[in-house]
């Protein structure tokens, strides 16, 4: 009787406590943007309904949990080799998921800004860093999101003469870029390397865009990942523009955004309906190269949009805007 004993207790905490290799994954929080985007020095404009951004959620399993999930319709559960890729680390990942969501707002707030204003010729001091090439030497370095200072003891106050700096320093050079984030600056050293198979020289891997002419910021918490970048575009153009593109509803999306407009795809689409449908959503913006993996799955409630570009969602959305 005591084995029997003993034998339920260790099972159990192998069942509750035991991680597995496995995550379980499913529809994410969705939460309103407006509330998360701050403008000041420009006027703003309140929206009578919603512009929700969907994410999708994971999280480790034990085999009590990985049962819960695999009882749950809407959760599955995947090696973790699909989350992780090529041996990559959670922190790595969860690094690369927060450069991404930096890099999906400042491309949202860049498109935005210069409809709104004559962005870029009227913008900021120093350049800001807008993306990373994977593999480059700053990769591990600098963020999208930081804002240049002075490259090699060189003032620099906007990208182009970030761009003029660093075309006048030797390929072989080590440069060092000084940077503002996060309240507080520090320099980094670089070296040029082939980073882009595209290009058959050295280079230093990062791009950079004018910084914004008024302070504008975005709370992302501790959702990562680029797919919000269309929400947030919508998001931030609603609160600068008088009237409302909302018309009262509740209007969820996803998909990434780049600096020209172009709404991408992204994954877990179906998860992410789940999530708009739990809020009430009655709009669904989907990435139009999405619409494929949407087959089959319950839309029930919600109008699906397919979306190619920024301009598409605006022309659904409030047929008069222009962008």
């Amino acid at each position: 009787m005591r084995i029997l004993v003993a034998a339920a207790i260790v099972l159990g905490v192998v069942a509750g406590w035991v991680r597995l290799p496995y995550y379980a994954v499913g529809p994410g929080p969705a939460r309103e943007v407006e509330p998360l985007i701050s403008v000041e020095d420009h006027a703003t404009y309140a929206s009578a309904g919603k512009l929700i951004m969907t994410t999708v959620s994971y999280y480790r399993v034990t085999p009590l949990l990985a049962l819960q999930a695999w009882i749950d319709p809407n959760f599955a559960v995947v090696n973790q080799s699909v989350l992780f890729p090529g041996g990559t680390t959670t922190q790595q990942e969860q690094q690369r998921a927060i450069s991404q969501m930096d890099q999906s707002k400042i491309d949202a707030a860049s498109l935005v800004v210069r409809r709104m204003t004559r962005y870029p010729r009227q913008h900021g001091s120093g350049p800001l860093i807008q993306g990373i090439e994977p593999g480059s030497p700053p990769a591990a370095l600098l963020f999208s999101g930081d804002l240049g200072t002075a490259i090699d003891g060189k003032t620099v106050t906007s990208d182009a003469a970030a761009s003029a700096v660093l075309a006048d320093a030797s390929p072989a050079a080590t440069i060092t870029f000084r940077v503002s984030a996060a309240g507080q600056t520090h320099d980094v050293t670089l070296v040029r390397k082939k980073c882009d198979p595209k290009v058959d020289k050295p280079l230093v891997g990062i791009v950079m865009v004018n910084p914004f002419p008024f302070p504008l910021s975005i709370s992302s918490g501790d959702i990562g990942g680029p797919s919000v970048g269309l929400m947030w575009s919508l998001g931030l153009y609603d609160l600068m523009t008088p009237g409302d593109l909302t018309g009262g509803r509740t209007i969820a999306g996803t998909g990434t955004i780049d600096l020209n407009g172009k709404v991408g795809p992204i994954g877990g689409i179906a998860d992410k309906v789940v999530a708009a449908q739990r809020v009430g959503a009655t709009v669904f913006l989907a990435p139009k190269d999405n619409m494929k993996d949407l087959s089959g799955v319950d839309t029930a409630g919600m109008t699906v949009i397919p979306i190619g570009s920024f301009q598409d969602a605006l022309r659904y959305l409030h047929p008069g805007a222009t962008a």
